[in-house]
């Protein structure tokens, strides 16, 4: 009686097998689409600290330099000690991108002579059901709170570069034209990147916590957004109305 007992459990046995062969396919497929949404992501992070020091005047205009990106004429810095502060941050944003540790990227813009915030840049990054795993998160300088991861519902049609590099244009056109309506920064400013990442993430040492550095009594102005096949990214900028 126990032979035929001992043929079945070996018959599922292999069943087992097959399907974990499939899973692990599977996994691998979509770690990949994770790891290049997560690239994507990261790089317009990367250039949108760069547009937006360009664009409100936090440096001088020859500290910078076109390179060609989303089709778009891109201002990228190239004063050497803004660049390594950059890199800093975007070799340490990739990692958390990748690892989905990520609900915003935050670029203040402050007053040199007073401390006082001026304008607010925020990214808020959603992940798709399909991509996501509950965690909880909290804002780092370079900023560590505890705002709430949001879902963006998985993509009806998969979306090809040329869509996605398209969004993103008409966002960078929309941050390029917010000088018709930002008030003119008039005195010398110096910014700082924050970034909200899990609880439970690896921050390095010269990350340190911060404040969520919110401009008080500010206007708000909702921002196009964009989405791949794993994220969605909204914009939105606060800024103080001038006197």
């Amino acid at each position: 009686m126990e032979a035929p007992k001992s043929k079945e459990l070996s018959s599922r046995s292999k069943s087992s097998k097959s399907s974990s062969s499939a899973d692990k396919d599977k996994s691998k497929t979509h770690k990949l689409a994770l790891k290049g949404s997560s690239k994507m992501v990261s790089e317009f992070f990367e250039y949108s600290i760069n547009t937006i020091l360009y664009q409100r005047g936090v440096y001088p205009i020859e500290d910078f330099s076109a390179v060609k990106k989303y089709g778009l004429n891109m201002l990228v810095t190239s004063d050497d000690q803004v660049k390594a502060y950059i890199k800093k941050i975007m070799s340490q944003l990739k990692n958390w991108m990748v690892g989905q540790k990520i609900s915003k990227l935050v670029i203040v813009i402050t007053s040199k002579e007073t401390g006082e915030h001026i304008e607010r840049w925020q990214f808020n990054v959603q992940i798709n059901k399909s991509a996501s795993s509950k965690s909880s998160k909290k804002p780092i300088d370079k900023e560590n709170a505890e705002p709430e991861t949001t879902e963006a519902p998985p993509a009806e049609t998969p979306l090809t570069e040329e869509d996605i590099q398209g969004q993103i244009r008409a966002l960078f056109r929309q941050i390029t034209a917010s000088v018709t309506f930002l008030p003119e920064l008039t005195e010398p400013c110096t910014f700082n990147v924050l970034v909200y990442a899990d609880a439970d993430s690896d921050v390095p040492i010269e990350w340190g916590d911060s404040d969520a550095k919110e401009i008080e009594g500010g206007e708000k102005v909702q921002l196009r957004s964009f989405s791949t096949s794993n994220h969605r990214v909204d914009t939105m900028v606060s800024y103080k109305m001038g006197s």
